[in-house]
């Protein structure tokens, strides 16, 4: 592979860029993250990046030091005269955060856009973003990819009789209709309430789930909350199997207890971010190689259109 391709990770993301890097056919990037005893950090290239096209990658969820590193090794690579940043963002963090809600709140992923381009990112590269339309507050090329491409040949080779797609809510229900129509099966929706943030006062089910195979898809799962009581209600309405796609597995407070008690029969996930905990139910599918390619074709000038299964 040609030397003016550099690929670097922050301190979140190593063991997802290393699998990056072997599959594209080079070695993961010398950087060093000096600490100080306040808390602040300085990350430090170790080998010249002068002229090079250097890809970085980092996932941004909690705590926000992500981000801030993310920030810091672009603005390195800048005053050390890369060519071209392309910032990889497996998981953009703040993405839920796409539109004011409510008066007086932010729209906290517009910000962390701003502040990546700010920084010097000539391109970014992401996959699954909570809301398609976050392309948009990026003034530089957004390549964004779809977990579908790694996702659909894992369903199929289930090959589940009663195939159902379900969206966990309505806001899901494009990319739910884009696996339905795809795989060529009927689709769900879980109309669903809430009073606060990660909390559920109310489910109900769009759709006929008796002796159905129900896959449900989403682009994350943070509590696991929403999947498990979707998971229950459509057991109690007779589907035969329960099982749940998500792209980025957040897993945040009772999540891997939620999941772990559930009828949910298998939770299919990719590697944007680490597991903070092993589970007999998750099955993790790799993203390593969809990432390598998409920067093989970007290095090459050549179309990305061939990644994308829906």
């Amino acid at each position: 592979m040609e030397s003016n391709v550099k690929i670097f990770s922050g301190r979140h993301s190593v063991s997802l860029a290393k699998k990056i890097a072997k599959s594209f056919g080079v070695d993961l990037g010398s950087i060093v993250f000096n600490n100080f005893s306040d808390g602040e950090f300085q990350p430090s290239f170790e080998e010249t990046v002068r002229g090079q096209k250097v890809f970085i990658i980092q996932s941004t969820p909690p705590p926000f030091d992500n981000l801030l590193e993310l920030l810091l090794m672009i603005d390195a690579a800048k005053r050390a005269s890369a060519k071209e940043i392309i910032a990889v963002v497996p998981y953009f963090g703040m993405a839920r955060q796409d539109r004011k809600d409510k008066p007086r709140v932010p729209i906290g992923a517009k910000l962390a856009a701003n502040l990546i381009s700010s920084a010097g990112a000539t391109r970014i590269m992401t996959i699954d973003l909570h809301a398609d339309q976050i392309q948009g507050f990026f003034e530089v090329p957004v390549d964004h990819l779809y977990g579908s491409t790694v996702f659909m040949k894992y369903i199929k080779s289930l090959e589940l009789p009663n195939l159902t797609i379900a969206s966990p809510d309505v806001g899901g229900t494009k990319r739910a209709n884009a696996y339905a129509k795809y795989l060529n099966a009927e689709m769900v929706i879980c109309y669903k309430k809430r009073l606060v943030a990660n909390k559920v006062s109310e489910m109900k089910i769009i759709g006929n789930v008796k002796d159905k195979d129900i896959v449900l898809v989403d682009d994350m799962i943070d509590t696991g909350g929403t999947l498990a009581k979707a998971a229950q209600i459509m057991k109690d309405s007779g589907a035969n199997s329960v099982r749940a796609i998500c792209t980025h597995p957040v897993l945040s407070g009772d999540a891997f207890n939620n999941i772990n008690h559930s009828l949910i029969e298998e939770l299919i996930v990719s590697d944007t971010l680490p597991l903070k905990e092993d589970s007999a139910k998750i099955k993790v599918l790799t993203i390593s190689n969809l990432f390598a390619d998409v920067i093989n074709n970007i290095h090459n000038n050549k179309s990305i259109s061939s990644q994308f299964l829906i």
